[in-house]
Order: structure tokens, then C-alpha cells, then sequence
């Protein structure tokens, strides 16, 4: 019998067989490297949720009954005579008052809070978890024995006072309790999770996203090395731009990224991350250092006492061990044993602390030496660098960080100042994502008042730049 595939077959056969070379070739392709450096708000300040306290003071006049044998889903304690009763002096915190001991433990009393918001509430320590609560009537938490917790939020407003209750199913009952209130301003949780933005961060489950294919190594600062996902920042509850910046370069990429992050905060361009072959300079009676000399600045004429720092040294710190995870390539990672890398492109946001004289009138010649050396130092003369702005204030911006942010748009590429740039370095501008002490989780305002919206905005920005450089220049 001479079989024959039907029509439809034969040609998603001829169409897998046609597509195997790519398909191979992207397999083989070596991983794309980027390097993102620069100071505190590279290393990454913006908050993912505004974390959680020990509750206390938030709970006014607590009591704690106790009801006779095991507790009993059936019985309704509320109608219950108890046998004993025990006003808690200190409920919360790291020393509540112990329970009595023994039978079924309900707490009641009243909870206000200072700010109106979404809470969740985790009652217990322990074994204590297992317990079910309820405020103003509403179930806001159970954990069954062998099950898990189940949240329930609930909005509290300022000032008003409502009831609570709490009811162990077990004899390790403790007045130990967490609050948090999970709808601040400006928390990824809260720009994502409930404003809606930036979908692609969760899963279809609803947690935060995980990528199989782009792999984040932090060095200096932000030292994980993982998947990337959120808590790449200064912290476990801390988001960079590197987040934002990683879906965009990933999605854009047949093949594996790495992203390597070399970062310290409160570092200036004009001292610690001065490149290699910087000149030393004359101003108001003072010589300030070139690469390598110490201190920062001395009288003219005099021979100054070097302390423990030079100029440049968090350059050499940072670089240095970029080279080091490079150079050790398969080891550091296994999973792309073989492959290879190639460097992508280079991401620069610094700033804050060049913003006085003489470093701010001389940020755009150090910007440019920087972009140079970099380039040379990794022995990729071509690869995209993507720069962006400092952006404190917004738009009201003034004074030597205007000056900044100014030379960081003059090196960009359109610009034309430098023609050696064109098309291989852009300046992304960053002043419309800042955000109002109001709409944030803090008011500091040198790390963007940690509003995580602010950083996400930053990290798209750098990431459409990188994208806009290489599908024009096709690297």
C-alpha cells in the first residue's frame, strides 16, 4: 500500500522542515549581554508592596475568652458562656500578654487605623495561624488545620472604629499579629494589582512573573543572581529599571539575555566612576583629581595627603567584576554551558550626585569619556548605549541637575554633537515619570520617593531606546 499524507499535513511538514535552520541557529546564537550601571537609583529603591508591620496600637480594648474543650466549627462562641475572661494589656508587638491557656481562645475588641486604605491582616504566629478572623462582621482571614492561609482584604477608613474577632482552632493560641495595608500609592502591588498596569509583571495565577529567558546577575549591589522577576533591586521588597528594561530586551531577543548590573549608590561621575584616562583640572584655586589620584580636590600647589579612595575606584570596583562574571562565563552560568555571549548593548542612569560644581559643567565631557571607554574596555565599539535622564522634581527641575540632565540629552546621538554617535547613543528623557510625594510610598525625593511606577517608566524608556538603536542599526 503506497500511503500519502493528506495536503494539509504535507505542508506543516514542509513548513517545520523549512524552519529547523532558524530554529537551530537561535539555539546556538550566543546570549545577549547588557550592562546597566550607575548609583543608587540603578541598584533600584522602588517599593513592590509597602511591606508589613507587627500589629498593636492599631487594636483598642482587647479581651480574650476562653470557651471549655477542643474548639468545635458547630458552636457559636458568641453565645457561649466563656470561663474565663482576660482583658489584654498588650496584644501585638514582640510581647503580648500571654493567653490563659487551655479550651477555645476568642479575642474581641476594636480595630482604627490611622489611613484610610485595603488591609490585610495575618493573625498568629506559628501554629496560632490557624485561626479564623473577623473585622466588622467580615471574614478577612481562616487557615484551617492542614490548609492554607486564606486573605480576604478588607477597607479600613481612618479614625473609624469597628469590631474584630478572632477565633483559634487550636490550644497555641497568642495575640502575635501582622497588618498591611496593600493598596499604598506608587507600590508595584498597588500600580499593578490594583491600578492595573504593567500586566505582563503577573501570571495567570496572579503572581508576580517569572522569565525563563532572561537570567538578571547583580554585582557590587543587588548581588542576586536568578530569573528575572521582581526583588532584583537594593532589597527583597525593591525593584531597578532593570525590570521593566528586561521584558522589552527579552521579548525583542530570540535568544537568552543576561543582564549584568554593576551599581553603588551616592557615586559621582566627576570622582568615583571617573574613567580611566580622565585628566586631572584647575578650578577656583583647587586641582581636582584625575583618574587614580586622591583625595578629590587639593589647594594648588600643595601635595595632598591621599585618603583610602581614588578617583574612579567605583569604576574599576564595578567593571572589574563585570570581567570577572565574564571571564567565568560556564561557571557562573551552567545552564547556557557552550554558548557563548556577546555584548548587547550598555544602560547609564546616574546623576544625583554630580549635581554641584564643578562636577555638573563637566558631566557631559565625563559622559562622553565614559560612553568611549566602556565601549573599548569590553571591545565592543558599537554596541547601543542608552543613556537616561536624572529626573527629580520633573519638569521643575533646577539648578546643577537641570545642568545635568541637560549634558546627558547632549551626548545623545540626534543631537548631533557628536557625529562618532549617531545612531548608537540615545538619551531617553525621564522627567515626565516622576511622581508626587502624595502618589508614592515616601517622600525621598533623591530615590524618586521609591515610587515603583516611576522606576517600571524608567526601565520601558531605556528598554524602547535600546530597541529603537538596534532594529535601526540592526545589531
Amino acid at each position: 500500500m503506497n500511503w500519502k499524507p493528506p495536503c494539509v499535513v504535507r505542508l506543516l511538514i514542509t513548513v517545520a522542515l523549512a524552519l529547523l535552520p532558524a530554529m537551530a541557529s537561535a539555539a546556538e546564537k550566543p546570549v545577549q549581554v547588557y550592562i546597566l550601571s550607575g548609583q543608587s537609583n540603578m541598584v533600584g529603591i522602588g517599593q513592590v508592596t509597602g511591606g508589613g508591620s507587627r500589629w498593636g496600637a492599631e487594636f483598642i480594648d482587647p479581651v480574650v475568652s476562653v470557651y471549655p474543650g477542643e474548639y468545635d466549627p458547630a458552636t457559636d462562641y458568641d453565645k457561649q458562656e466563656a470561663a474565663q475572661t482576660l482583658k489584654l494589656e498588650s496584644f501585638g508587638g514582640v510581647k503580648p500578654t500571654p493567653y490563659p491557656g487551655g479550651g477555645t481562645h476568642v479575642v474581641r475588641g476594636f480595630v482604627q487605623v490611622k489611613t484610610t486604605g485595603i488591609y490585610e491582616l495575618r493573625p498568629g504566629y506559628g501554629r496560632s495561624t490557624e485561626n479564623i478572623m473577623e473585622i466588622d462582621g467580615q471574614e478577612v482571614y481562616r487557615q484551617e488545620p492542614g490548609k492554607d492561609a486564606v486573605h480576604t482584604h478588607i477597607k479600613l477608613t481612618a479614625g473609624e472604629k469597628v469590631p474584630f474577632k478572632i477565633t483559634y482552632l487550636n490550644d497555641q493560641a497568642n495575640g502575635l499579629g501582622w497588618i498591611a495595608r496593600i493598596d499604598i500609592p506608587g507600590t508595584l502591588a498597588t500600580v499593578v494589582k490594583q491600578d492595573g498596569k504593567f500586566p505582563y509583571l503577573v501570571n495567570e495565577d496572579g503572581n508576580w512573573a517569572v522569565r525563563d529567558d532572561v537570567w538578571y546577575k547583580g554585582v557590587v549591589t543587588a548581588t542576586g543572581s536568578k530569573w528575572l522577576s521582581v526583588d532584583c533591586g537594593a532589597g527583597s521588597n525593591k525593584i531597578g529599571p532593570e525590570l521593566g528594561f528586561g521584558h522589552l530586551v527579552g521579548d525583542f531577543h530570540e535568544e537568552p539575555v543576561l543582564l549584568i548590573k554593576a551599581s553603588q549608590g551616592n557615586r559621582s561621575l566627576g570622582w568615583d566612576y571617573l574613567p580611566p584616562g580622565s585628566k586631572p583640572f584647575e578650578h577656583e584655586g583647587y586641582v581636582y583629581a584625575g583618574y587614580k589620584d586622591s583625595p578629590a580636590r587639593w589647594e594648588k600647589g600643595t601635595t595632598p595627603e591621599p585618603i583610602n579612595w581614588y578617583a574612579g575606584k567605583q569604576y574599576d570596583d564595578c567593571f572589574s567584576e563585570v570581567h570577572r562574571v565574564l571571564e567565568n562565563f560556564e561557571q557562573e552560568f551552567p545552564h547556557w554551558k557552550g554558548r557563548g555571549y556577546e555584548i548587547a548593548g550598555f544602560v547609564w542612569w546616574q546623576g544625583h550626585k554630580d549635581g554641584g560644581e564643578p562636577y555638573a559643567s563637566r558631566y557631559e565631557q565625563n559622559l562622553v569619556h565614559l560612553i568611549k571607554t566602556l565601549r573599548k574596555e569590553f571591545d565592543a565599539p558599537e554596541a547601543p548605549f542608552v543613556i537616561a535622564t536624572i529626573g527629580f522634581d520633573g519638569w521643575e527641575m533646577a539648578g546643577p541637575h537641570k545642568i545635568v540632565a541637560e549634558a546627558q540629552l547632549a551626548v545623545s546621538g540626534e543631537k548631533g554633537n557628536y557625529p562618532e554617535f549617531k545612531g548608537n547613543v540615545l538619551t531617553v528623557e525621564t522627567r515626565d515619570f516622576w511622581r508626587k510625594p502624595e502618589e508614592s510610598p515616601t517622600n525621598q525625593g533623591f530615590h524618586y520617593n521609591q515610587n515603583a511606577e516611576t522606576y517600571m517608566l524608567v526601565g520601558e524608556s531605556l528598554g524602547k531606546g535600546m530597541l529603537r538603536l538596534k532594529q535601526a542599526g540592526g545589531n
